[in-house]
Protein backbone atom coordinates (compact mmCIF):
# COMPACT_ATOMS: atom_id res chain seq x y z
CA UNK A 1 0.00 0.00 0.00
CA UNK A 2 1.35 3.48 -0.92
CA UNK A 3 1.71 6.09 1.77
CA UNK A 4 -0.94 8.23 0.06
CA UNK A 5 -3.45 5.38 0.13
CA UNK A 6 -2.56 4.64 3.72
CA UNK A 7 -3.24 8.23 4.77
CA UNK A 8 -6.61 8.15 3.00
CA UNK A 9 -7.43 4.91 4.77
CA UNK A 10 -6.37 6.40 8.08
CA UNK A 11 -8.49 9.51 7.64
CA UNK A 12 -11.58 7.44 6.95
CA UNK A 13 -10.96 5.16 9.85
CA UNK A 14 -10.28 7.92 12.33
CA UNK A 15 -13.68 9.36 11.52
CA UNK A 16 -15.33 5.95 11.78
CA UNK A 17 -13.70 5.17 15.08
CA UNK A 18 -14.56 8.59 16.48
CA UNK A 19 -18.21 8.00 15.71
CA UNK A 20 -18.05 4.51 17.16
CA UNK A 21 -16.39 5.79 20.31
CA UNK A 22 -19.19 8.27 20.85
CA UNK A 23 -22.00 5.76 20.36
CA UNK A 24 -20.57 2.50 21.58
CA UNK A 25 -18.24 3.00 24.53
CA UNK A 26 -19.94 0.17 26.44
CA UNK A 27 -19.34 -2.32 23.65
CA UNK A 28 -15.69 -1.35 23.44
CA UNK A 29 -15.05 -2.12 27.06
CA UNK A 30 -17.13 -5.30 26.89
CA UNK A 31 -14.91 -6.82 24.22
CA UNK A 32 -12.87 -8.40 26.95
CA UNK A 33 -10.82 -5.25 27.66
CA UNK A 34 -12.40 -3.23 30.47
CA UNK A 35 -11.09 0.05 29.14
CA UNK A 36 -10.57 3.15 31.18
CA UNK A 37 -9.64 6.70 30.32
CA UNK A 38 -6.83 7.22 32.80
CA UNK A 39 -3.26 7.33 31.52
CA UNK A 40 -0.68 5.83 33.82
CA UNK A 41 2.99 6.49 33.17
CA UNK A 42 5.75 4.37 34.64
CA UNK A 43 9.15 6.01 34.50
CA UNK A 44 11.83 4.80 36.83
CA UNK A 45 15.50 4.47 37.60
CA UNK A 46 17.39 4.80 34.36
CA UNK A 47 20.74 3.15 34.95
CA UNK A 48 24.15 2.71 33.36
CA UNK A 49 24.13 -0.98 34.22
CA UNK A 50 24.39 -3.29 31.23
CA UNK A 51 22.13 -6.26 30.65
CA UNK A 52 20.77 -8.45 27.87
CA UNK A 53 18.66 -5.70 26.27
CA UNK A 54 20.26 -4.20 23.17
CA UNK A 55 23.79 -2.91 23.74
CA UNK A 56 23.29 -1.97 27.39
CA UNK A 57 22.64 1.74 26.74
CA UNK A 58 19.75 3.40 28.52
CA UNK A 59 16.56 2.90 26.52
CA UNK A 60 13.09 4.41 26.95
CA UNK A 61 10.15 2.58 25.38
CA UNK A 62 6.66 4.05 25.11
CA UNK A 63 4.04 1.31 25.47
CA UNK A 64 0.36 1.88 24.58
CA UNK A 65 -2.26 -0.62 25.73
CA UNK A 66 -6.02 -0.63 26.24
CA UNK A 67 -8.09 -2.28 28.93
CA UNK A 68 -7.05 -3.67 32.27
CA UNK A 69 -4.07 -5.86 31.51
CA UNK A 70 -1.97 -5.73 34.65
CA UNK A 71 1.09 -5.29 32.46
CA UNK A 72 2.31 -2.45 34.66
CA UNK A 73 3.08 -5.06 37.34
CA UNK A 74 5.01 -7.26 34.89
CA UNK A 75 6.97 -4.22 33.70
CA UNK A 76 8.36 -3.88 37.21
CA UNK A 77 9.57 -7.49 37.04
CA UNK A 78 11.21 -6.85 33.68
CA UNK A 79 13.04 -3.80 34.95
CA UNK A 80 14.56 -5.80 37.78
CA UNK A 81 16.65 -7.76 35.28
CA UNK A 82 16.82 -5.01 32.65
CA UNK A 83 17.58 -1.86 34.67
CA UNK A 84 18.68 0.11 31.62
CA UNK A 85 15.20 -0.16 30.05
CA UNK A 86 12.53 2.32 31.10
CA UNK A 87 9.01 1.59 29.89
CA UNK A 88 6.45 4.38 29.84
CA UNK A 89 3.16 2.56 30.31
CA UNK A 90 0.10 4.28 28.84
CA UNK A 91 -3.20 2.48 29.43
CA UNK A 92 -6.42 3.79 27.91
CA UNK A 93 -9.70 2.94 26.17
CA UNK A 94 -9.63 0.70 23.10
CA UNK A 95 -11.17 3.01 20.50
CA UNK A 96 -9.14 5.98 21.71
CA UNK A 97 -5.91 4.03 21.55
CA UNK A 98 -6.56 2.80 18.01
CA UNK A 99 -7.61 6.29 16.90
CA UNK A 100 -4.46 7.80 18.38
CA UNK A 101 -2.31 5.18 16.70
CA UNK A 102 -3.95 5.84 13.32
CA UNK A 103 -3.44 9.57 13.75
CA UNK A 104 0.20 9.19 14.76
CA UNK A 105 1.01 6.91 11.85
CA UNK A 106 -0.76 9.32 9.50
CA UNK A 107 1.24 12.28 10.79
CA UNK A 108 4.50 10.38 10.77
CA UNK A 109 5.19 11.22 14.41
CA UNK A 110 3.91 10.48 17.86
CA UNK A 111 3.54 6.71 17.61
CA UNK A 112 4.82 4.63 20.53
CA UNK A 113 7.57 2.05 20.46
CA UNK A 114 5.03 -0.68 21.24
CA UNK A 115 1.30 -0.61 20.51
CA UNK A 116 -1.41 -3.11 21.38
CA UNK A 117 -3.76 -3.91 18.49
CA UNK A 118 -7.07 -5.75 18.94
CA UNK A 119 -7.68 -8.69 16.62
CA UNK A 120 -10.57 -7.01 14.80
CA UNK A 121 -8.19 -4.20 13.76
CA UNK A 122 -5.27 -6.37 12.66
CA UNK A 123 -6.26 -6.59 8.99
CA UNK A 124 -6.46 -2.79 8.73
CA UNK A 125 -2.98 -2.34 10.14
CA UNK A 126 -1.61 -5.14 7.97
CA UNK A 127 -2.83 -3.09 5.00
CA UNK A 128 -0.32 -0.46 6.17
CA UNK A 129 2.45 -2.87 7.10
CA UNK A 130 5.07 -0.39 5.92
CA UNK A 131 4.31 1.64 9.04
CA UNK A 132 5.43 -1.23 11.31
CA UNK A 133 8.53 -3.32 11.82
CA UNK A 134 8.32 -6.85 10.46
CA UNK A 135 8.81 -8.94 13.58
CA UNK A 136 10.20 -11.74 11.41
CA UNK A 137 13.33 -9.60 11.14
CA UNK A 138 13.80 -9.62 14.92
CA UNK A 139 13.35 -13.27 15.80
CA UNK A 140 9.61 -13.91 15.58
CA UNK A 141 10.24 -17.37 14.17
CA UNK A 142 12.11 -18.27 17.35
CA UNK A 143 9.03 -17.65 19.51
CA UNK A 144 6.25 -18.67 17.10
CA UNK A 145 6.12 -22.11 18.69
CA UNK A 146 4.99 -20.54 21.96
CA UNK A 147 1.55 -19.76 20.53
CA UNK A 148 -1.51 -21.45 19.10
CA UNK A 149 -1.13 -21.69 15.32
CA UNK A 150 -4.44 -20.00 14.56
CA UNK A 151 -3.64 -17.10 16.88
CA UNK A 152 -0.21 -16.59 15.31
CA UNK A 153 -1.70 -16.52 11.82
CA UNK A 154 -4.15 -13.76 12.72
CA UNK A 155 -1.34 -11.17 12.66
CA UNK A 156 0.52 -12.63 9.69
CA UNK A 157 0.39 -11.66 6.03
CA UNK A 158 -1.27 -14.19 3.76
CA UNK A 159 2.09 -15.40 2.43
CA UNK A 160 3.63 -15.51 5.92
CA UNK A 161 6.40 -13.06 5.07
CA UNK A 162 5.26 -10.31 7.46
CA UNK A 163 4.47 -10.70 11.16
CA UNK A 164 2.70 -7.66 12.55
CA UNK A 165 2.57 -8.57 16.25
CA UNK A 166 3.12 -11.11 19.01
CA UNK A 167 -0.04 -12.62 20.53
CA UNK A 168 -1.34 -11.74 23.97
CA UNK A 169 -4.71 -13.08 25.17
CA UNK A 170 -7.50 -14.89 23.31
CA UNK A 171 -11.26 -15.33 23.64
CA UNK A 172 -12.20 -18.97 22.92
CA UNK A 173 -15.96 -19.35 22.95
CA UNK A 174 -18.02 -21.66 25.14
CA UNK A 175 -21.61 -21.90 26.35
CA UNK A 176 -22.66 -20.29 29.63
CA UNK A 177 -25.97 -21.49 31.05
CA UNK A 178 -28.39 -20.89 33.91
CA UNK A 179 -28.52 -24.10 35.92
CA UNK A 180 -31.93 -23.22 37.38
CA UNK A 181 -33.57 -22.79 33.98
CA UNK A 182 -31.84 -25.86 32.54
CA UNK A 183 -33.00 -27.94 35.50
CA UNK A 184 -36.57 -26.66 35.22
CA UNK A 185 -36.55 -27.77 31.58
CA UNK A 186 -35.51 -31.28 32.60
CA UNK A 187 -32.08 -31.08 30.99
CA UNK A 188 -28.85 -32.14 32.77
CA UNK A 189 -27.03 -29.39 34.67
CA UNK A 190 -23.64 -31.14 34.82
CA UNK A 191 -21.31 -29.49 32.24
CA UNK A 192 -20.22 -32.71 30.53
CA UNK A 193 -23.71 -34.16 30.51
CA UNK A 194 -25.21 -31.00 29.05
CA UNK A 195 -22.50 -30.83 26.39
CA UNK A 196 -23.35 -34.40 25.39
CA UNK A 197 -27.07 -33.55 25.33
CA UNK A 198 -26.50 -30.48 23.11
CA UNK A 199 -23.60 -31.66 20.97
CA UNK A 200 -24.92 -30.33 17.64
CA UNK A 201 -26.86 -27.29 16.47
CA UNK A 202 -29.77 -29.56 15.59
CA UNK A 203 -29.75 -30.71 19.22
CA UNK A 204 -29.59 -27.06 20.29
CA UNK A 205 -32.77 -26.43 18.31
CA UNK A 206 -34.46 -29.40 19.97
CA UNK A 207 -33.33 -28.14 23.39
CA UNK A 208 -34.73 -24.71 22.57
CA UNK A 209 -38.16 -26.22 21.96
CA UNK A 210 -37.93 -28.27 25.16
CA UNK A 211 -36.94 -25.23 27.24
CA UNK A 212 -39.69 -23.08 25.74
CA UNK A 213 -42.35 -25.69 26.38
CA UNK A 214 -41.23 -26.41 29.95
CA UNK A 215 -40.39 -22.90 31.16
CA UNK A 216 -41.86 -20.44 28.68
CA UNK A 217 -38.37 -18.94 28.28
CA UNK A 218 -36.16 -18.65 25.18
CA UNK A 219 -32.96 -20.64 24.98
CA UNK A 220 -31.03 -17.37 24.49
CA UNK A 221 -31.98 -13.73 24.76
CA UNK A 222 -29.57 -12.47 22.09
CA UNK A 223 -29.90 -13.45 18.41
CA UNK A 224 -26.47 -12.00 17.64
CA UNK A 225 -24.72 -14.32 20.09
CA UNK A 226 -26.34 -17.30 18.39
CA UNK A 227 -25.36 -16.08 14.93
CA UNK A 228 -21.84 -15.23 16.07
CA UNK A 229 -21.40 -18.64 17.67
CA UNK A 230 -22.02 -20.50 14.42
CA UNK A 231 -20.21 -17.96 12.25
CA UNK A 232 -17.06 -18.10 14.35
CA UNK A 233 -16.77 -21.87 13.90
CA UNK A 234 -16.32 -21.45 10.14
CA UNK A 235 -12.87 -21.49 8.57
CA UNK A 236 -14.10 -18.77 6.19
CA UNK A 237 -16.60 -16.09 7.15
CA UNK A 238 -17.10 -12.85 5.23
CA UNK A 239 -14.13 -12.72 2.84
CA UNK A 240 -11.65 -15.12 1.27
CA UNK A 241 -7.95 -14.28 1.15
CA UNK A 242 -8.48 -12.43 -2.13
CA UNK A 243 -10.93 -10.15 -0.24
CA UNK A 244 -13.88 -11.42 -2.24
CA UNK A 245 -17.25 -11.35 -0.46
CA UNK A 246 -18.33 -14.96 0.23
CA UNK A 247 -21.13 -14.65 2.79
CA UNK A 248 -23.67 -16.57 0.73
CA UNK A 249 -21.49 -19.67 0.90
CA UNK A 250 -20.21 -19.28 4.45
CA UNK A 251 -22.61 -17.58 6.89
CA UNK A 252 -26.02 -17.68 5.22
CA UNK A 253 -26.72 -20.98 7.00
CA UNK A 254 -25.94 -19.37 10.37
CA UNK A 255 -28.23 -16.47 9.46
CA UNK A 256 -31.04 -18.81 8.44
CA UNK A 257 -30.71 -20.87 11.62
CA UNK A 258 -30.80 -17.77 13.80
CA UNK A 259 -33.79 -16.21 12.07
CA UNK A 260 -35.65 -19.55 12.13
CA UNK A 261 -35.38 -19.64 15.92
CA UNK A 262 -36.42 -16.00 16.08
CA UNK A 263 -39.54 -16.66 14.06
CA UNK A 264 -40.42 -19.59 16.30
CA UNK A 265 -40.00 -17.38 19.37
CA UNK A 266 -37.16 -19.55 20.69
CA UNK A 267 -34.65 -16.68 20.91
CA UNK A 268 -35.16 -13.28 22.53
CA UNK A 269 -34.71 -9.79 21.08
CA UNK A 270 -32.08 -8.18 23.29
CA UNK A 271 -29.23 -6.41 21.53
CA UNK A 272 -25.75 -6.91 22.95
CA UNK A 273 -24.44 -4.49 25.59
CA UNK A 274 -27.86 -2.96 26.29
CA UNK A 275 -29.17 -2.61 29.86
CA UNK A 276 -31.83 -5.20 29.03
CA UNK A 277 -29.20 -7.68 27.91
CA UNK A 278 -27.25 -7.17 31.12
CA UNK A 279 -30.23 -7.37 33.47
CA UNK A 280 -31.41 -10.60 31.83
CA UNK A 281 -28.28 -12.29 33.19
CA UNK A 282 -29.53 -11.61 36.71
CA UNK A 283 -33.19 -12.28 35.99
CA UNK A 284 -32.69 -15.77 34.63
CA UNK A 285 -35.08 -14.97 31.81
CA UNK A 286 -33.33 -17.34 29.39
CA UNK A 287 -31.33 -20.56 29.54
CA UNK A 288 -28.09 -20.30 27.57
CA UNK A 289 -25.59 -17.58 26.68
CA UNK A 290 -23.88 -19.07 23.60
CA UNK A 291 -20.55 -18.01 22.14
CA UNK A 292 -19.26 -16.68 25.46
CA UNK A 293 -15.46 -16.11 25.60
CA UNK A 294 -13.30 -16.26 28.70
CA UNK A 295 -13.51 -12.51 29.32
CA UNK A 296 -17.33 -12.73 29.46
CA UNK A 297 -17.03 -14.22 32.95
CA UNK A 298 -16.39 -10.77 34.37
CA UNK A 299 -19.29 -9.34 32.40
CA UNK A 300 -21.75 -11.89 33.78
CA UNK A 301 -20.55 -11.42 37.34
CA UNK A 302 -20.84 -7.67 37.00
CA UNK A 303 -24.36 -7.77 35.60
CA UNK A 304 -25.62 -10.56 37.86
CA UNK A 305 -23.92 -10.18 41.26
CA UNK A 306 -26.71 -12.07 43.04
CA UNK A 307 -26.71 -15.10 40.75
CA UNK A 308 -23.62 -16.92 42.03
CA UNK A 309 -24.13 -20.66 41.77
CA UNK A 310 -26.93 -20.25 39.22
CA UNK A 311 -24.52 -20.10 36.30
CA UNK A 312 -22.21 -22.74 34.84
CA UNK A 313 -20.45 -23.30 31.53
CA UNK A 314 -19.58 -26.02 29.08
CA UNK A 315 -18.44 -26.52 25.50
CA UNK A 316 -20.43 -25.11 22.62
CA UNK A 317 -22.02 -27.39 19.98
CA UNK A 318 -19.78 -28.47 17.10
CA UNK A 319 -16.56 -26.75 18.17
CA UNK A 320 -15.52 -23.25 19.19
CA UNK A 321 -14.71 -19.87 17.78
CA UNK A 322 -12.71 -16.94 19.05
CA UNK A 323 -13.96 -13.53 20.16
CA UNK A 324 -11.36 -10.97 21.11
CA UNK A 325 -7.69 -10.95 21.99
CA UNK A 326 -4.82 -8.71 20.97
CA UNK A 327 -1.28 -8.40 19.64
CA UNK A 328 1.77 -6.31 20.52
CA UNK A 329 3.22 -4.45 17.54
CA UNK A 330 6.25 -2.21 16.98
CA UNK A 331 5.53 0.91 14.86
CA UNK A 332 8.28 1.85 12.42
CA UNK A 333 8.82 5.17 14.21
CA UNK A 334 10.51 3.37 17.10
CA UNK A 335 14.24 3.95 17.39
CA UNK A 336 14.61 0.81 19.50
CA UNK A 337 13.00 -2.13 17.66
CA UNK A 338 15.44 -4.70 19.04
CA UNK A 339 14.82 -3.72 22.65
CA UNK A 340 11.08 -3.43 22.01
CA UNK A 341 10.97 -6.91 20.51
CA UNK A 342 12.96 -8.37 23.37
CA UNK A 343 10.47 -6.91 25.83
CA UNK A 344 7.31 -8.07 24.04
CA UNK A 345 8.80 -11.53 23.53
CA UNK A 346 9.32 -11.70 27.29
CA UNK A 347 5.89 -10.25 28.10
CA UNK A 348 4.05 -12.74 25.87
CA UNK A 349 6.10 -15.78 26.90
CA UNK A 350 4.14 -18.62 28.55
CA UNK A 351 5.43 -17.77 32.03
CA UNK A 352 4.12 -14.21 31.85
CA UNK A 353 0.86 -15.26 30.18
CA UNK A 354 0.20 -17.58 33.12
CA UNK A 355 0.77 -14.68 35.53
CA UNK A 356 -1.60 -12.48 33.52
CA UNK A 357 -4.25 -15.18 33.69
CA UNK A 358 -4.03 -15.50 37.45
CA UNK A 359 -3.85 -11.75 38.09
CA UNK A 360 -6.21 -10.32 35.46
CA UNK A 361 -8.01 -13.26 33.84
CA UNK A 362 -6.37 -12.80 30.42
CA UNK A 363 -6.75 -16.18 28.78
CA UNK A 364 -3.38 -17.43 27.45
CA UNK A 365 -2.62 -17.93 23.77
CA UNK A 366 0.37 -20.10 24.76
CA UNK A 367 -0.83 -23.74 24.78
CA UNK A 368 2.01 -24.92 27.05
CA UNK A 369 0.19 -23.08 29.84
CA UNK A 370 -2.70 -25.51 29.40
CA UNK A 371 -0.45 -28.26 30.81
CA UNK A 372 0.13 -26.41 34.07
CA UNK A 373 -1.58 -28.28 36.92
CA UNK A 374 -2.51 -25.13 38.82
CA UNK A 375 -3.98 -23.65 35.68
CA UNK A 376 -6.09 -26.73 34.91
CA UNK A 377 -7.26 -26.88 38.51
CA UNK A 378 -8.81 -23.40 38.26
CA UNK A 379 -12.48 -23.46 39.18
CA UNK A 380 -15.06 -20.74 39.75
CA UNK A 381 -17.65 -21.06 42.49
CA UNK A 382 -19.78 -18.38 40.87
CA UNK A 383 -20.07 -20.76 37.92
CA UNK A 384 -21.07 -23.69 40.13
CA UNK A 385 -17.46 -24.81 40.60
CA UNK A 386 -16.93 -25.47 36.88
CA UNK A 387 -13.37 -26.14 35.69
CA UNK A 388 -13.26 -22.89 33.77
CA UNK A 389 -9.63 -22.96 32.62
CA UNK A 390 -9.88 -26.53 31.38
CA UNK A 391 -13.07 -25.84 29.44
CA UNK A 392 -11.67 -22.71 27.79
CA UNK A 393 -8.39 -24.46 26.99
CA UNK A 394 -10.20 -27.27 25.21
CA UNK A 395 -12.17 -24.68 23.27
CA UNK A 396 -9.01 -22.77 22.34
CA UNK A 397 -7.39 -25.83 20.84
CA UNK A 398 -10.39 -26.47 18.57
CA UNK A 399 -10.48 -22.99 16.98
CA UNK A 400 -9.63 -22.83 13.27
CA UNK A 401 -7.76 -19.94 11.59
CA UNK A 402 -9.96 -17.29 9.99
CA UNK A 403 -9.09 -14.54 7.53
CA UNK A 404 -11.17 -11.53 8.58
CA UNK A 405 -10.31 -8.93 5.95
CA UNK A 406 -10.05 -5.16 6.21
CA UNK A 407 -13.79 -4.62 5.58
CA UNK A 408 -15.03 -7.14 8.14
CA UNK A 409 -16.84 -4.51 10.21
CA UNK A 410 -18.88 -3.30 7.22
CA UNK A 411 -20.34 -6.74 6.66
CA UNK A 412 -20.84 -7.47 10.34
CA UNK A 413 -22.74 -4.23 10.94
CA UNK A 414 -25.13 -4.84 8.06
CA UNK A 415 -25.82 -8.45 9.00
CA UNK A 416 -26.45 -7.41 12.59
CA UNK A 417 -28.93 -4.80 11.33
CA UNK A 418 -30.73 -7.47 9.29
CA UNK A 419 -30.94 -9.92 12.20
CA UNK A 420 -32.17 -7.30 14.65
CA UNK A 421 -34.81 -6.13 12.16
CA UNK A 422 -36.12 -9.69 12.06
CA UNK A 423 -35.97 -9.90 15.86
CA UNK A 424 -37.55 -6.57 16.79
CA UNK A 425 -39.70 -5.66 13.81
CA UNK A 426 -40.69 -9.12 12.62
CA UNK A 427 -39.21 -8.38 9.20
CA UNK A 428 -38.92 -11.05 6.50
CA UNK A 429 -35.55 -12.84 6.93
CA UNK A 430 -34.80 -13.29 3.23
CA UNK A 431 -35.82 -9.73 2.45
CA UNK A 432 -33.53 -8.45 5.19
CA UNK A 433 -30.67 -10.62 3.93
CA UNK A 434 -31.06 -9.35 0.37
CA UNK A 435 -31.19 -5.73 1.55
CA UNK A 436 -28.10 -6.24 3.71
CA UNK A 437 -26.17 -7.77 0.80
CA UNK A 438 -27.09 -4.81 -1.38
CA UNK A 439 -25.88 -2.32 1.25
CA UNK A 440 -22.67 -4.28 1.75
CA UNK A 441 -21.90 -4.39 -1.96
CA UNK A 442 -22.56 -0.66 -2.30
CA UNK A 443 -20.16 0.14 0.53
CA UNK A 444 -17.47 -2.23 -0.72
CA UNK A 445 -17.64 -0.67 -4.19
CA UNK A 446 -16.58 2.63 -2.62
CA UNK A 447 -13.55 1.22 -0.82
Amino acid sequence: MTLKKFFLLVAAMVLAFALAACSNDEESSADGENGGSTDNTESDNESDNTDNAGNGDNVVLDFWVFGSTGYDQLIEEYKEVNPNVTINFNEGEMNDMHNNLFTSLSAGSGAPDIAMVEVSEVAKFLEASGQFYNLNDYGAADVAGNFLDWKWQQAQSVDGSFQLGLPTDIGPTTMFYRTDVIEEAGLPTDPEALAAEIATWDAYYDAAKTIKEATGKPISDSPMLLFNSIRDQQSQQYFNEQDELIIEETVKEAYDFTTKLLQEDLVGQNALWTPEWGSAMEDGSYAILPGAPAWMIGNVKGNAPNSAGKWSLTTIPEGAGNWGGSFLTIPAESDHPEEAFEFIAWLTAPEQQLKSFHSMGLFPSAPSVYEDEAFLATTDEYFSGAQTAKIFAEAAESVVPVYMGVNYSIVNTELETAIMNVAVEGADPQGEWDAAVQRIEQQLSRQ
